[in-house]
């Protein structure tokens, strides 16, 4: 019973959820639905003129009366296609401004999600949500409430005027309607949980497709096509099948209304043709009441073929309220006011696991210390897996640690915002993210606002600016996704410039070189000297050459310091350090 009623309040509260989005387009909406409303009743004038014609005007040889409808049915007429293009064109424009609403309040919500959410969920799976989700919940927005509202308008209606032609034939009718409403209800909640099921696959089966394309050179290069087809080939079978499981039930619900349909036409023609025989009515009621039916027979069929849409709009909506419920990265209720996070970053007993959904919690971190005083170079060396990385991850709050604090310059970097503390942050990684742009675009992505002597001039320090001069558009050549059309270097080059344009007072150097030749990593490294000087740096590396001019070094094994100092005395030490160098 109490599963029942949280039930019922869950749905009570996705359907006012649902209905707050047309709240800032109420006036479109209002215009949709009064259009509609007089369409329906348009549609409720013909039947009744008709009987008033076979029934009054005919016998009585009106002709003048007989035009003279004909013509105001005619107006009716064109009225109702004005309206019908109204309800057509800005019904849809309402509706596709509702998923463009939605859609941004979904974009800005992920985009602020911790990176464990990007951890656990494919991008294909996002990418459903975003596109196929709301596309069915903006057809819904649209044609919902409309249609809907049409058909409750037409069906009343059309019982209204049954009245007036003989109330045993309308009471006939309407005892019958609640038999259909009782099987449209119970069928709902099984095509509800199918069509929710279906949704989950096409996530998946999009996941696969995204995942084989972005990995399509490392396909090509293991001649791996026949495998990549058999695990889509897995996920489409998987959709087909739960696709086919929730139209089973659209089965199921289309073929019983379509019998009740016709049970309540044949109810119409035999009980009205009874009516008619034992004069009760006349030949012009009787031909009224046909008509009332077959419309009141019509929005029931509008509501039949509408349920499908409400299943998949409502599974999608369901869907991405599920996202919208996500805890955003959190932010501290009262932040410290200042503009950047500069001095000595201190590590004070922090503790961290990653968590993992299938395989549990992975200890990486433990109870680590140290400081890196501000303006020096430290660098990060040790075996892999010994929690490098997960430090620089910690830094700009990426992930949250499970115990202790960082400081920077004496400050909680929980007492400031992420904003704040991510503009303090400047990061060069191994794996160099370019968007689909231009290297101006690229390049500005580290300080928006900077004009284009900035960029110039940043690009310049990073020693990409005569390579883009050399290219036939310059600064306005296309990188292609994900930076495809550069080398290696080249895309790294352009990420240390945007680096040197956001210009910050910490700097990460996660691998930075480690994927480049000898030759490249050289001439970058002396591009990342240059954007080190005068900044407190953090330097993660493999290969020990790159780091022994660091201030100090800090060799993690395990998630705990094994030894720190500079190059000559961890050599001296002969410890992990010599041993890594030696190696």
């Amino acid at each position: 019973m109490q599963a029942q009623a949280a039930q019922k309040k869950k749905g009570t509260g996705a359907i006012r959820a649902f209905f707050s989005y047309y709240k800032p387009h109420r006036g479109l909406f209002a215009i949709d639905l009064v259009c509609s409303f007089t369409i329906a009743a348009c549609n409720l004038v013909y039947p009744g003129v008709a009987r008033v014609i076979m029934n009054d005007l005919v016998p009585n040889k009106q002709l003048g009366l007989i035009l003279l409808w004909a013509g105001i049915l005619f107006a009716i007429y064109i009225l109702k296609a004005a309206l019908t293009y109204v309800v057509g064109f800005w019904g849809h424009v309402l509706g596709v401004r509702i998923q463009a609403d939605m859609r941004h309040e979904f974009f800005s919500h992920v985009e602020r999600l911790p990176f464990s959410y990007f951890d656990e969920t494919k991008t294909g799976t996002i990418m459903s949500r975003i596109v196929n989700d709301l596309f069915e919940t903006s057809e819904l927005a649209h044609h919902g409430p409309e249609d809907t509202f049409t058909s409750i308008v037409s069906i009343i209606g059309a019982v209204v005027m049954l009245l007036f032609v003989d109330p045993w034939l309308a009471l006939m009718v309407a005892l019958f309607v609640p038999l259909m409403v009782l099987f449209a209800v119970k069928m709902r909640g099984r095509m509800h949980g199918a069509f929710s099921l279906s949704r989950a696959k096409i996530a998946e089966v999009n996941a696969e497709i995204e995942s084989s394309v972005s990995g399509i050179r490392v396909t090509k290069a293991y001649t791996a096509e026949e495998r990549e087809e058999e695990k889509f080939d897995r996920a489409n079978g998987e959709f087909k099948k739960a696709r086919s499981e929730a139209y089973r039930y659209m089965g199921v619900f289309q073929g019983g209304m379509g019998l009740f349909n016709d049970l309540l036409y044949l109810i119409a023609l035999v009980g009205g043709g009874l009516f008619f025989y034992f004069d009760r009515i006349g030949v012009g009621d009787y031909t009224a009441f046909i008509l009332y039916v077959t419309m009141l027979l019509t929005p029931i069929r509008t509501l039949v073929n509408l349920f499908e849409q409400i299943q998949d709009g409502l599974a999608g909506f369901a869907r991405f309220r599920e996202v919208l419920a996500l805890p955003a990265e959190s932010e501290p209720a009262h932040p410290l006011q200042v503009s950047l996070l500069r001095g000595d970053v201190q590590f004070d007993d922090v503790c961290f696991s990653y968590k993992n959904a299938e395989s549990g919690e992975t200890a990486v971190l433990d109870h680590l210390s140290f400081t890196v005083r501000e303006g020096t170079t430290v660098a990060l060396v040790g075996p892999s897996g010994g929690g490098k990385t997960t430090v620089c991850h910690l830094i700009p709050r990426f992930y949250e640690p499970d115990a202790g604090a960082i400081r920077i310059g004496g400050v909680d970097i929980r007492a400031v915002t992420r904003r704040t503390l991510r503009r303090s942050v400047g990061i060069v990684a191994q794996d160099v993210f370019l968007y689909s742009g231009s290297i101006r675009e690229n390049i500005a992505y580290g300080n928006p606002d900077a004009g284009e002597a900035a960029i110039v001039e940043a690009a310049k320090r990073a020693d990409i600016h005569d390579f883009a001069m050399s290219l036939p558009h310059g600064y306005d050549t296309e990188v292609g996704e994900r930076g495809v059309k550069l080398s290696g270097g080249q895309k790294q080059r352009i990420s240390i410039a945007r680096a040197f344009l956001k210009d910050p007072p910490l700097l990460i150097l996660d691998e930075a070189t480690s994927a480049l030749d000898n030759v490249t990593e050289q001439q970058i490294q002396d591009s990342l000297a240059e954007l080190s000087r005068g900044r407190t740096t953090i330097v993660v590396a493999h290969r020990l050459s790159t780091v022994r001019s660091a201030d100090e070094i800090v060799v993690l094994e395990e998630g705990k310091i094994a030894e720190r100092g500079t190059h000559e005395q961890l050599l001296a030490l002969g410890g992990v350090y010599a041993g890594l160098n030696r190696s």
